[in-house]
């Protein structure tokens, strides 16, 4: 009501005396008489108390308020990550004066990384403490070789890291696998009947085989990050969950520091790289890990060695289609495990199952073959069968065996990934053969990936 007061009384204000007969309103001669300007003035005061009396009656106009806002802005404050400047006190300059010499590095790291990708990470943290600085540390102490084979240089601390570094990570795992990140969730196929072939490989060439598959547990750190007491734990969730294995394969469990370095090589277990050592994956060696082994030696599963779990099947007749049935129902058997000791394997929409490694990320799988070649190592379109096939082809300590095995672990299913390296071993098999007859091997060569 205070308002409609200050209106009347303003205009009372500015309305100068009136002891003329006439009133003047404005420049010039136009005026008003005395008489008519009250008549006005009048109907305007009426008009203020009619205002006053309606807004009177008008209800107060509260503000509108929205509960869940109140109720969920500090968990969304919460997932604005902190400054770990703030966070750490980390003594460190600007961006521009942390940025690594790239101009040697040829891992797909030193490739993609420029400084205003780095600058967006800089003071980005994860919530166990993960900085990006850590994630690009393997690069920068292996940058790789101009004529090697293009690694990742990069790895992640946590879970979370694939998110909070999406941009960078992403791009790494694109040139990676060559394969694009969508929204779509990645397809996963552990049906081992699907797979074609695989039992029938060549002796004469195919010397063994091996079907390993990697998995992250929810809610711990990657082993470059996690703490001894994580690891403990793990090998804990990892005891607990291979004794229910057992119940339907027998095997038992053997913690590294109880075997002898005879005993580790015959289950092909090695001392850790300095590489390894550099990054933190190898911390406090050999604590905390374990190998788990079968009675009749078809699996074994790696407790804390490079990932959280590894899951590996060897077998020495190269029989593909054995080895990758047994890695299907014992890692369904152990998922079903995990979770209902509520620490599940990692998975992320876009990515599929996570580990440490974006170059594991979607299936985790890992299949390789050691053949006998000759001939087909030096031969000319030996790199294009290879690219086109979509399969490695790795020198040995043996000048005439080779280990083929498949290029990327994104963007396939696992059937579709073993059938690839079965049908690349069988036609490189086939190329050899014709090679030792002198024959030609141009139209054998795929036309295109």
């Amino acid at each position: 009501m205070g308002i409609f007061t200050r209106l009347s009384s303003c205009l009372l204000i500015i309305m100068p005396s009136m002891d003329s007969s006439t009133t003047p309103i404005g420049p010039g001669s136009c005026t008003m008489e005395r008489s008519t300007f009250s008549q006005h003035l009048k109907k305007l005061k009426n008009s203020i108390r009619i205002c006053q009396r309606t807004h009177e009656k008008m209800p107060m106009i509260t503000p509108v308020t929205f509960p869940k806002e109140v109720k969920y802005r500090p968990i969304l404050e919460n997932l604005i990550p902190p400054d770990p400047m703030a966070r750490f006190h980390l003594k460190r300059g600007f961006p521009q004066e942390e940025f690594p010499d790239l101009c040697r590095n040829f891992t797909w790291m030193g490739r993609i990384l420029t400084l205003d990708l780095y600058r967006r990470q800089f003071n980005r943290c994860t919530q166990s403490g993960v900085i990006f600085d850590d994630v690009i540390r393997p690069g920068l102490e292996e940058p790789g070789d101009y004529l090697g084979p293009v690694a990742v240089g990069c790895v992640a601390g946590d879970a979370e890291s694939y998110i909070l570094f999406c941009d960078f990570f992403d791009r790494v795992i694109e040139a990676y696998h060559e394969q694009k990140i969508t929204s779509q969730t990645p397809e996963s196929d552990l049906n081992y009947d699907n797979l074609k072939g695989g039992d029938d490989l060549d002796r004469s060439y195919a010397v063994r085989c091996e079907v390993s598959v990697v998995r992250g547990i929810e809610d711990f750190c990657f082993p470059t990050h996690c703490s001894r007491g994580e690891r403990r734990r793990l090998l804990t969730l990892a005891r607990q969950a291979l004794q229910q294995l057992e119940q339907e394969l027998a095997g038992r469990l053997l913690l590294l520091t109880d075997l002898s370095q005879e005993q580790q090589s015959e289950l092909n277990l090695k001392a850790p790289t300095s590489f390894q050592l550099r990054i933190g994956v190898a911390r406090d060696w050999p604590d905390a890990r374990a190998v788990w082994v079968s009675e009749n030696r078809s699996l074994l599963v790696w407790v804390n060695i490079d990932e959280h779990l590894r899951l590996v099947s060897m077998r020495e007749d190269a029989n593909v289609a054995e080895a990758f049935q047994c890695i299907c129902i014992s890692l369904q058997k152990l998922e079903k495990y995990y979770r209902g000791l509520r620490h599940p394997f990692i998975w992320k929409q876009q990515l599929g199952w996570v580990t440490s490694s974006p170059a594991n990320v979607g299936t985790g799988l890992r299949i390789s073959v050691l053949i006998k070649l000759q001939h087909l190592p030096t031969h000319k379109h030996l790199k294009d069968v290879l690219n086109r096939l979509r399969i490695n082809m790795d020198k040995t300590d043996s000048p005439e065996l080779y280990n083929i095995s498949n290029m990327a672990t994104f963007g396939f299913t696992e059937v579709a990934l073993t059938q690839l390296v079965v049908d690349g071993v069988k036609l490189l098999t086939i190329m050899e053969k014709r090679l030792e007859g002198n024959l030609s091997i141009d139209e054998l060569v795929p036309a295109q990936k």
